[in-house]
């Protein structure tokens, strides 16, 4: 069994085309999206729109819910920008979206953490904002009662595989359409991968186990940055077009 994992799409449509070339281009038939499809000042109704025509299995993040639940006048930049896009339709498909999901019997998936699409898994923060490897134990801790020999989590935007001491693998494939972020919560802090590229995760079955590949795919990141600079989004504008926040 091989299986590509994508996750925090943020509304990259180029970058979505790019990453599905290239998983069909692998021969790669399943396909599973951890969450947040369409929030950012990009295209988010046409990324939908990709999306809703492949009926990729997908699950709900922090920021699909916040669209449903929010009102627009009370979401962040980003989301709000999403949402004048979005026609009921896509509102309708993002609705349908669960929190987490089992595939095929042998993957779990969740956005953040099993209990929550907003807390941190494999990565910890010091009071000072630094962000790192969470602890071994707090990452086991959170694996608790789930059966599945592969975990799949997103959210943080960075690419990490992290093996149980059981032997269950817990993966992130990073993000296919934002490589940079900051956030204030718990702590001020920010997250950059380095390049502009977009990224997922292939897990294939070896024998008894499972590997991971993560992929970095070049795509036209200068044409997203330039149309994040036109909407006013300039951190938005050097993540897409470096992999770094600058400053």
């Amino acid at each position: 069994m091989k299986v590509a994992i994508i996750s925090d799409i943020h509304g990259n449509d180029l970058a979505l085309e790019a990453v599905l070339a290239d998983i069909d281009a692998l021969g790669i038939a399943d396909i599973v999206n951890l969450g947040d499809h369409v929030s950012g000042p990009l295209n988010a109704a046409r990324t939908a729109d990709i999306l809703m025509a492949r009926n990729i299995p997908s699950i709900s993040g922090n920021h699909d819910r916040y669209l449903l639940t929010l009102d627009p006048t009370g979401m962040g930049l980003s989301d709000r920008a999403a949402h004048a896009e979005l026609q009921p339709r896509h509102l309708e498909w993002l609705a349908t979206l669960p929190a987490t999901l089992v595939y095929r019997d042998a993957f779990f998936l969740c956005h953040g953490t099993p209990a929550s699409d907003e807390a941190y898994w494999l990565e910890a923060l010091t009071a000072e904002g630094v962000v790192h490897l969470a602890a071994r134990s707090a990452i086991e801790v959170l694996a608790t009662g789930i059966k599945q020999p592969v975990i799949l989590c997103g959210h943080t935007h960075t690419p990490r595989a992290i093996r149980l001491a059981d032997g269950r693998l817990v993966v992130n494939p990073g993000s296919v359409g934002c490589p940079g972020y900051d956030a204030d919560s718990p702590v001020a802090h920010k997250v950059e991968v380095g390049s502009p590229d977009a990224r997922y995760a292939i897990v294939e079955s070896v024998g008894n186990d499972w590997s991971v590949t993560f992929r970095t795919v070049p795509y036209q990141h200068e044409t997203m940055a330039r149309l994040a600079a036109q909407r006013n989004r300039l951190q938005w504008a050097q993540a897409l077009a470096t992999g770094f926040l600058g400053g």
